[in-house]
């Protein structure tokens, strides 16, 4: 019996099987159910490995955001995907991190791109743009030109010099 044959052998009536181009076994899980679901591919389906954290941004339709994992069980020789919608401006799905610490840049990245919290995932910030950055580059809504670059790379530039000049100023009252 395979991981989604298992998993839809539950009864669970906010999970389904979804048919993929490529052909990999995918499930799409309500956000509510997501966790519990995570649990038994960990524990009881021998999942060993979190391969892909992503999203996908569907905007203007709703639900708007769609998480995406993929999961490898090498004892088993199975890969599964799962799609979970996910509603709002400022989504959140429970982080798998606890489970496959391996995903925690993934998580991070999710979150810096698209702006998916992930609770209970303790060191979530930003990993590609600055800290400050008040956006998310792979929403549809961002700019493909980008927003002023020009003027953001000053600030960061001028914030940059002065961290470092407090940093020389507090090294030199120390000596």
């Amino acid at each position: 019996m395979t991981a989604s044959e298992h998993v839809l052998g539950l009864g669970w009536d906010d999970v389904s099987a979804v048919e993929e181009r490529d052909g990999m076994p995918t499930l799409q899980v309500a956000p509510q159910r997501l966790r519990e679901l995570l649990e038994i591919l960990k524990r009881d389906l021998g999942f060993e490995i979190a391969i892909l954290v992503t999203a996908v941004d569907h905007s203007p339709k709703a639900p708007r955001f769609e998480l995406v994992q993929q999961f490898l069980s090498i004892q088993n020789n199975e890969r599964l995907r799962l799609r979970c919608p996910l509603e709002g401006d400022n989504p959140s799905a429970p982080s798998c991190i606890d489970l496959w610490p391996g995903a925690a840049y993934m998580e991070r990245e999710c979150w810096d791109m698209f702006g998916i919290q992930f609770d209970g995932h303790k060191n979530l910030r930003r990993l590609l743009m600055p800290e400050a950055y008040g956006h998310h580059p792979l929403r549809k809504e961002f700019p493909h030109q980008g927003i002023e670059p020009d003027r953001l790379y000053r600030e960061w530039e001028r914030s940059r010099i002065e961290r470092a000049a407090e940093r020389e100023g507090q090294e030199g009252v120390n000596s």
